[in-house]
C-alpha cells in the first residue's frame, strides 16, 4: 500500500455544533478506532485530497499532536449537495490483526479478443481483500491474455497468497464485448 501522512489535532468538544464550526474553518472532523482507545481529531481538509481522488489503497500515518498512529481510511461522509467532506473514519492497523480494504484491479497482458476487434469492458474496479496490512498489495493483477471474444474473467480466477478475497467468486472482473458488426458472423 502507498503511504500518506495527515497531521491533526485532538478534539476537545464533541458534537454537532463543534463539528459545524470546524468545517466552517476548513477542517474535517475524524475518528480513529480499532486500537486501544478511540481518538477524536480534526485535520485540514486539503490533506484528504490525495486519499479521496486516487483509486489506490493508502496506509495513513496520523500525527495527532505528536502521537503517531498507522491506519487506513475506512469510511467517509460527504455533504449531499456540495460534496464537501464532512467526516472521516480511520481504522488503526494493529500488529497481528487482519484488515479489510478495497484494492484497485490492474490488467496484465493483451487479450486476443481485443486484437480481433472486441472491446475490453471492466466490470469491477476494486476487489475487497482481508489480510495482514503488510501483505496487502498496491494492485490486484488480473491476467487477460486468455480472453477471447465473448469471454469473461471472474474473481474466482484470481489467486493471492496469504490474503482472502471477500468478493464472490462468480463476480465478473472483465469481459470482452463482441462488436455489433461481428455478432452475426460469430454466431453463424
Amino acid at each position: 500500500m502507498k503511504k500518506h501522512e495527515i497531521v491533526g489535532y485532538n478534539r476537545a468538544n464533541l458534537g454537532k455544533t463543534e463539528s459545524k464550526a470546524l468545517r466552517a474553518e476548513g477542517y474535517v472532523p475524524g475518528v480513529l478506532y480499532g486500537g486501544k482507545t478511540q481518538v477524536h481529531f480534526y485535520a485540514p481538509a486539503i490533506l484528504f485530497r490525495q486519499l479521496l481522488t486516487s483509486p489506490e489503497a493508502y496506509q495513513v500515518t496520523l500525527n495527532i499532536e505528536g502521537d503517531e498512529y498507522v491506519a487506513i481510511l475506512q469510511d467517509t461522509q460527504f455533504h449531499p449537495v456540495n460534496d464537501q467532506l464532512l467526516h472521516a473514519d480511520f481504522l488503526e492497523i494493529v500488529e497481528g490483526k487482519d484488515i479489510k480494504v478495497e484494492v484497485p484491479v490492474r490488467f496484465i497482458g493483451t487479450a486476443p479478443g481485443v486484437q480481433k476487434g472486441g472491446k475490453l469492458i471492466q466490470k469491477l474496479r476494486k476487489l475487497k481483500l482481508r489480510g495482514p496490512a503488510d501483505r496487502i498489495p498496491d494492485f490486484v493483477d488480473v491476467n487477460v491474455a486468455d480472453l477471447d471474444l465473448g469471454k469473461t474473467v471472474k474473481v474466482g480466477a484470481v489467486k493471492l497468497e496469504g490474503i482472502e478475497i471477500l468478493d464472490g467468486p462468480l463476480l465478473p472482473i472483465a469481459t470482452i464485448e463482441i462488436p455489433r458488426s461481428m455478432r452475426g458472423k460469430t454466431a453463424a
